[in-house]
């Protein structure tokens, strides 16, 4: 009989200590930044504009747009940032994956707290039959009870929960951040293309009332007898020609327009912003950029969220491992029940003790879903391979580009002193007997489409300018919760439903990189 007891207690009791003896354990990869092969060879000069610090003055990223000096710019960027939809939702993103991250948390306390209760009446009648008189009986009964289960975390299931939804929040923070830098380059952008377009149709009808002049002088000749219709028609014909780009470019005006407004949050219309803005575009210099430029790389919001994607990720195949496992749960109940009968007993009980559940045959379903977890976890690693690649290809075509459109600058400045210089030789000629009117039209053609070029480099300058410091990763700083969305939003949000203090709480510090020990930051 002592050895049967012994057989019967052996069991749980080694049960038991190999429950204790990993009561700690966490299952799955613990998290670690994928290497980049590439990133410690990879030390651009960026066509000579990486310089050092002490001997320029260098430019704050978070704030790049202020090296154009335009201070109708920096209102726009300001407003935008204020009042842009999505930004607002990136912002809104921050504090929905914060509560997520407080669902996550409250898995490490008991998740069953149910408190439950029941009165219930009964009355019962009887007449005729063999009992002449009615008979009535009543009875009410009460019922309370506490019920509280505690499933714990032996195999860390929920603490791969809270570090994926963890990971989760800094990813949405760096979003966030991601989202001003485009919003930065997007304003700036249009901005500039908005003037480079305005100037394009000045251009365009300075170049259309000199053709026109021309066109009216071949006709009074042609008129006159004196002139061949060739001059006339080809004046006519070059005239026109200009005058119908200018219609397509309104159109492109207005077009840049409502774009700008949307990034500002405003319907289709005027922006009184740019309306008393007809300055030629700013000479920008190159872009000098005083880190090392891997560095910089890192450092991007956008390449920052696809780590944390990452790390996010890979908590998921511990979650999943935990399957295999059983489930240990605390549970514990308190009841009473009683009713108005004076024959019957109120009935008190307690009852606690532990319970498991293991899913042995689950047919492959575990196996699978690890799997599919770590596919998941691979495929974020690629992603996170692939943003790097594709934010070092965008710094190199921005870099070349600053620098080859400045000289190409250049370059187009002489051909448009040439061109009208050409000019003023053509109609001079032409006045004194010496060449035809086709030279002097020839002559304006060719000045109107250096004109225009030169224009339209300098405008790809500016755009390369913004895409350089855009790559880099400029353009956002540290948002404060309550700017996270605009106070009237928070203020409903808060009238709606209890926020308690998420809404106000300070963010946690960025970190710059991912790690499992990050904390359960709320």
């Amino acid at each position: 009989m002592r050895r049967s007891a012994q057989r019967l207690f052996t069991g749980p009791a080694a049960l038991c200590a190999m429950l204790a003896l990993t009561a700690c354990t966490t299952l799955g990869p613990d998290y670690a930044e994928p290497e980049i092969a590439w990133l410690d060879d990879w030390q651009p000069d960026l066509y000579g504009q990486v310089t050092d610090p002490e001997h320029h003055s260098t430019q704050d990223l978070a704030f790049w747009w202020e090296l154009f000096d335009e201070p109708a710019l920096n209102r726009l960027i300001d407003t935008a940032k204020r009042a842009n939809p999505s930004l607002r939702i990136a912002g809104l993103r921050v504090l929905e994956s914060r509560a997520v991250l407080g669902i996550a948390g409250s898995n490490l306390y008991p998740q069953v707290q149910q408190v439950g209760g029941a009165v219930s009446y009964v009355n019962t009648q009887q007449r005729g039959g063999n009992y002449p008189a009615e008979r009535s009986q009543d009875l009410a009964a009460y019922q309370a009870s506490l019920s509280i289960g505690w499933e714990l975390d032996f195999w860390g299931r929920f603490r791969r929960g809270v570090e994926s939804a963890d990971a989760a929040f800094f990813a949405s923070i760096t979003n966030q951040q991601d989202a001003q830098v485009l919003l930065a380059a997007q304003v700036a952008d249009f901005y500039f293309a908005h003037r480079t377009t305005r100037l394009r149709i000045a251009i365009a009808r300075e170049n259309a009332e000199r053709q026109k002049r021309s066109f009216e002088i071949t006709e009074r000749i042609y008129i006159s007898g004196q002139g061949s219709e060739l001059d006339f028609q080809q004046a006519r014909t070059q005239y026109l020609a200009t005058l119908a780009t200018i219609p397509d470019l309104e159109i492109t005006l207005t077009r840049i327009r409502n774009a700008l407004a949307a990034l500002l949050g405003r319907p289709p219309g005027d922006l009184p912003e740019l309306a008393a803005i007809d300055t030629p575009l700013p000479a920008t210099d190159d872009a000098i950029v005083a880190d090392i430029p891997a560095r910089l790389l890192m450092r991007r919001p956008d390449i920052r969220t696809a780590a944390w994607q990452v790390a996010a990720q890979s908590a998921q195949i511990g979650i999943a491992q935990a399957d295999y496992y059983p489930a240990i749960t605390l549970f514990g109940s308190i009841g009473w029940s009683g009713d108005t009968l004076s024959a019957t007993p109120d009935t008190g009980s307690i009852g606690a003790g532990p319970s498991l559940t293991w899913n042995l045959f689950d047919h492959g379903r575990i196996a699978n879903n690890v799997r599919l977890q770590d596919a998941r976890l691979q495929q974020r690693i690629e992603v996170f391979q692939n943003t790097t690649l594709q934010a070092a290809r965008e710094i190199d075509d921005a870099a070349v580009t600053v620098v080859k459109s400045r000289e190409q600058q250049a370059i187009l400045h002489e051909a448009v002193t040439a061109a009208e210089r050409s000019l003023q030789l053509a109609n001079t000629r032409y006045q004194e007997g010496y060449a035809d009117f086709q030279r002097v039209l020839d002559a304006q053609r060719v000045l109107f489409t250096q004109a225009e070029r030169e224009l339209v480099n300098q405008g790809s300058h500016v755009s390369a300018v913004i895409a350089l410091y855009k790559a880099l990763g400029g353009g956002w700083s540290e948002t404060p919760v309550e700017q996270l969305i605009p106070p009237a939003t928070s203020g409903t949000m808060g009238a709606r439903s209890d926020w308690g203090d998420l809404l106000t709480a300070p963010l946690p510090v960025r970190t710059e990189q991912p790690s499992t020990d990050s904390g359960n930051q709320q």
